[in-house]
């Protein structure tokens, strides 16, 4: 088992150096100085706000850096734009354990790329690093300002609203189909601030255009992935000839429903997944012993689990078509009805204590068809089935060819 780990692991390695690159887009940037350049833009869809970007000037040619100390936008056509504002930022924490009593915002000048995403007569964009979520604005060409919004604590110790950006969209961005009503029902949120926004610049006819993303997937999958184990356990016992009795290999079915989530950022390149799984093994091995009558021992393993893996999954893509996955699991084990058994030679029972398992975690490599047909081979470290039972410490271990259809 160890050889078969350790070429997994080769082979999972070798994968991720091949197939892990991230694709370079057509796009532009704007210089410091306003020398728009045609390149091929690094596309890692980025989760929060970038300071760097890396580009190449043609598809063979070198990648190179630009910072936003050099560059004052950059796109990805179709896809994303990014713009560099000096603007006065909030950095107030919505946890809590930190907020304050003061509601105002606490400003603090920076220079920031900020992600476009509604541009017309007015201008909507985001600014996010880590829990960190920020919109802006502007409208004909003026300076670009926070649309402020903070929690805070209250007299009373509650956390209240500072909704101050609906004051700022009624006082700033009046159109006659626009209602108070309509402003006073905004929350601060993606969604909402563009579909505001987008309503504003059709209402005053301005040429609109749109950088959100396109509409995403469901994000959830549900997969049936039935398998075929090959598990094996070890047993050490002190008082036979060899010191580890080894069991036959066994190969038997498992079925597995698993629920997974598509994370909406980096190329939807990450995941979590659950996996009710049921399994079973059942085995027996004759060993000599000195200190029982009859010399004698039959020992038997009955074994009985529902396993639910916590997935951590990467997706490397190979085409729109194909792509495989790396995973990690911890590996959270519920035996029920499962049992070691020592017999003597005269079948009389010596020993029978009920196995209480322990979790472990999982290694898997595997491949994904069009997004809904999926093969994987997956190997799990050592399960240890008896924690306090002596002298024997009976150890689970297996390897799975696991496939799966994904019902959506």
């Amino acid at each position: 088992m160890t050889k078969t780990l350790l070429s997994f692991f080769l082979f999972a390695t070798l994968s991720s150096t091949i197939y892990s690159q991230i694709s370079y887009e057509k796009g532009y940037y704007i210089s410091s100085a306003g020398q728009k350049v045609d390149c091929f833009i690094k596309n890692v869809d980025w989760k929060n706000n970038p300071l760097e970007i890396e580009y190449k000037l043609s598809e063979n040619s070198t990648p190179e850096k630009a910072t936003i100390n050099n560059i004052k936008e950059f796109a990805i056509n179709g896809i994303s734009k990014y713009q560099r504002h000096r603007v006065n930022i909030d950095r107030s924490s919505k946890n809590i354990k930190y907020i304050t009593s003061d509601k105002n915002p606490v400003f603090k000048e920076e220079v920031l790329f900020l992600k476009v995403l509604i541009e017309g007569k007015s201008n909507l964009y985001e600014y996010v690093d880590g829990q960190l979520k920020r919109f802006f604005y502007n409208k004909d060409g003026s300076l670009v300002e926070q649309l402020i919004y903070k929690k805070y604590k209250t007299s009373d110790n509650r956390v209240g609203d500072n909704n101050k950006f609906r004051q700022q969209l009624w006082v700033n961005l009046k159109c006659g189909d626009i209602q108070m009503n309509d402003i006073e029902k905004l929350d601060y949120n993606t969604n909402e601030l563009t579909r505001f926004f987008t309503e504003y610049n059709q209402c005053t006819n301005s040429e609109l255009t749109s950088y959100l993303p396109k509409q995403q997937q469901n994000p959830f999958h549900l997969s049936l992935r039935p398998r075929l184990n090959s598990s094996s356990v070890s047993l050490d016992f002190e008082s036979s000839e060899s010191s580890t009795i080894d069991f036959d290999n066994q190969q038997s079915f498992g079925f597995g429903l698993e629920i997974e989530y598509v994370f909406p950022f980096n190329k939807n390149k990450w995941a979590i997944a659950l996996e009710p799984t049921y399994q079973s093994y059942s085995a027996e091995s004759t060993v000599n012993v000195d200190n029982v009558v009859g010399g004698i021992l039959d020992v038997n393993v009955d074994y009985t689990s529902i396993e639910l893996p916590l997935t951590l999954r990467h997706y490397l893509f190979l085409d729109e078509n194909s792509k495989i996955f790396l995973n990690v699991s911890y590996v959270f084990d519920f035996s029920s009805g499962s049992s070691l058994e020592f017999v003597r030679a005269d079948d009389s029972i010596l020993n029978e204590t009920e196995l209480d398992s322990k979790g472990n975690v999982a290694f898997g490599l595997g491949y994904k068809f069009k997004n809904r047909y999926s093969a994987e081979l997956r190997y799990q470290t050592s399960r240890e089935l008896l924690g306090d039972f002596l002298p024997s410490s009976p150890n689970y271990d297996s390897l799975s060819f696991i496939l799966g259809v994904s019902l959506f």
